[in-house]
């Protein structure tokens, strides 16, 4: 009897292959698909022939595959036997298992697969016992990853400081074997997790593998069967502090090989376990971890549809079936629905207000006011501040009008009147632009200081006028520099520079409604810690690429790739003061937003 395949090959499962060899089925294929199936075929023969050469640091043998094994393969019953671990299974892996047991008829396989079939109501996983510690840290990166962390927060600080003390009483470093996947997995995760909630832990949590040439040799020559794990390392790579010169390297060694896998990937697309991996790793290279919107990498998270917790295993990629919850994943989009409604009702209230007191229409400069509440609310997306919320993106909006009206628009004489009414916070004598953008101002400093009493019982308006006061003045400073072509030294600049550039006016009055226990001194100007002043320098120098982006014909590429070493620089030294505990500048729930807002807001101002 003779079969042609027109439209697909037939599955080639043990059971098929006894049963076309006992019929005498003959498969005929058309000849466009003989090479293709014949390369199978010698691939296979090529993989059987080498398993002697398999070494203790490569893949597991080849009985764990016995599944997918054909059926003419000839194996030995005693050696199946003799690699049965003690709960009957073989080498913890449930399809390997079964295909022992349906080869050997061992009670004990049989018992192992009955047990793991009871206990795993959403399915099997490929491998059985997981490390537990690894499943939840994988859960509280998902739960992070979908925007839910909020709702979990007691529980993952509980997770987190039980996985610190056992790492911390870890002995030795972990060695070179074959589950050393799973190992560098969970390593890079943990650290990743640990640092971002304020747990000091070294780089050589993970980065032990930089240790052995044999190691990266080995991840090095099998980057595809290791890709997950490569682009683990790299994220844990974005939590660098000064010092942390293992990090840069673990950081190169891992973007080199993720990059090589894209370029393998856009030859053959079988070389990705999925075609939206290639995506997320270019996601990943392309966009520093710093100028990420939370809240779009939710949304682009719930829309990944192999975005399971744990990607790793004996095959390129592994699936934890207790992480693909659709229930987990409603809750997610939810909670997103949840925030757009109120972020839209939020946006709705400032236009009004920005309407309201004549600053959207002013005739000049930047209509910001959708772009400032975009971004404070992109990056602070819990629910809860939307106190917060208004009065960083209100003033957002007066920084960017006020500062058009010194770049563009005032006259040294309506600028110098300005300056002066804010230096004493009185609006006699200004007209036009100038009592505008006061009264508007003036509104917003009370509207915040009478929150602030009702909740506080403390007057912080002085505080918020002088901390105001000083941003005009240096926006008056560069106003005359630029009128009368002066050029200041670089040092002058900078410190003006960095007052101009207001991060510390939008930043510091939110932290304080955030925590309470900030002394009022910290709003001063004279009194600004080392995370403010790190914050106002970042900001500026953001702010001055992005100016000089602007102009083609200058040749300035030196100046910027300069500029760019100080702003990594300081960029390590304020992720440190923001993560780290000590420093109370900024309340832990404002911790990941300095940075983002410095990012959002360094095109506009």
């Amino acid at each position: 009897m003779a079969l042609t395949v027109l439209d697909g090959l037939p599955s080639f499962s043990p059971q098929w292959l006894r049963w076309r060899k006992t019929s005498g089925l003959e498969i005929i294929f058309p000849d466009r698909k003989k090479r293709v199936v014949m390369d199978i075929f010698y691939k296979r023969e090529r993989i059987l022939e080498r398993e002697e050469l398999v070494d203790k640091n490569h893949y597991p043998p080849l009985l764990s595959y016995l599944e997918a094994l054909p059926a003419l393969f000839n194996f030995d019953q005693e050696d199946v036997h003799k690699h049965l671990h003690a709960d009957g299974s073989l080498f913890q892996s449930p399809s390997a298992t079964a295909g022992a047991f349906m080869a050997t008829g061992n009670k004990d396989c049989l018992n192992y697969l009955q047990a793991l079939a009871q206990r795993s109501t959403n399915g099997v996983p490929q491998t059985y016992p997981m490390d537990e510690e690894l499943l939840k840290l994988c859960m509280v990166n998902q739960l992070q990853r979908l925007g839910l962390a909020e709702h979990f927060e007691q529980e993952i600080e509980g997770l987190l400081e039980k996985v610190y003390r056992n790492y911390m009483n870890r002995e030795s470093l972990p060695k070179w074997s074959n589950s050393m996947a799973t190992q560098l997995y969970k390593d890079s995760l943990a650290f990743c997790l640990l640092r971002m909630h304020g747990f000091r832990v070294s780089p050589w949590m993970f980065c032990w593998f930089l240790r052995e040439e044999e190691v990266q040799d080995q991840i090095e020559r099998n980057h595809e069967y290791f890709s997950s794990v490569i682009l683990n390392v790299y994220r844990a790579t974005d939590l660098m502090f000064p010092g942390d010169h293992v990090l840069e390297e673990a950081r190169s060694f891992s973007r080199k090989l993720l990059e090589k896998t894209i370029s393998m990937a856009n030859k053959d697309q079988h070389t990705v376990p999925f075609p939206s991996f290639q995506s997320v790793i270019k996601h990943e290279l392309r966009f520093p971890w710093m100028a990420r919107l939370d809240h779009l990498e939710h949304r682009m998270w719930m829309e990944e549809k192999n975005n399971s917790g744990l990607w790793m295993g004996k095959t390129c990629f592994h699936r934890l079936s207790c992480l693909q919850n659709d229930k987990l994943k409603q809750l997610a989009a939810q909670n997103y629905e949840v925030r757009q409604t109120i972020y839209r009702s939020e946006l709705e209230e400032l236009t009004r207000w920005s309407k309201s007191w004549g600053l959207s229409d002013m005739g000049f400069g930047r209509e910001k006011t959708a772009y400032c509440y975009f971004a404070v609310a992109a990056s602070t997306p819990v629910p809860h501040d939307s106190e917060i919320r208004m009065m960083v993106a209100k003033s957002g909006i007066v920084i960017t009008v006020a500062d058009d009206f010194y770049d563009i628009e005032g006259s040294l004489d309506d600028l110098e009147k300005i300056t002066n009414a804010v230096q004493r916070w009185d609006a006699k004598g200004l007209r036009g632009h100038s009592k505008t953008i006061f009264d508007a101002l003036d509104n917003l400093v009370n509207e915040l200081a009478r929150k602030y009493f009702r909740q506080h019982g403390t007057d912080i308006t002085n505080s918020l006028r002088d901390i105001w006061s000083e941003t005009f003045a240096s926006w008056f400073t560069e106003a005359k520099w630029s009128k009368t072509g002066f050029i200041p030294a670089a040092e002058e600049y900078l410190e003006t520079g960095m007052i101009s550039v207001a991060s510390h006016t939008l930043v510091l009055p939110a932290s304080c409604f955030l925590n309470p226990s900030i002394p009022n001194y910290k709003l001063n100007p004279a009194q600004y810690e080392s995370i403010t002043t790190l914050l106002m320098v970042i900001s500026r120098l953001l702010n001055d690429i992005q100016g000089y982006k602007r102009i083609p014909e200058a040749d300035i590429e030196d100046s910027i790739a300069y500029t760019r070493e100080i702003l990594e620089k300081k960029k390590k030294e304020l992720l440190e003061h923001a993560l780290m505990d000590g420093f109370d500048d900024f309340s832990k729930p404002l911790q990941a937003s300095p940075l983002i807002l410095c990012e959002s807001f360094s095109d506009v101002l």
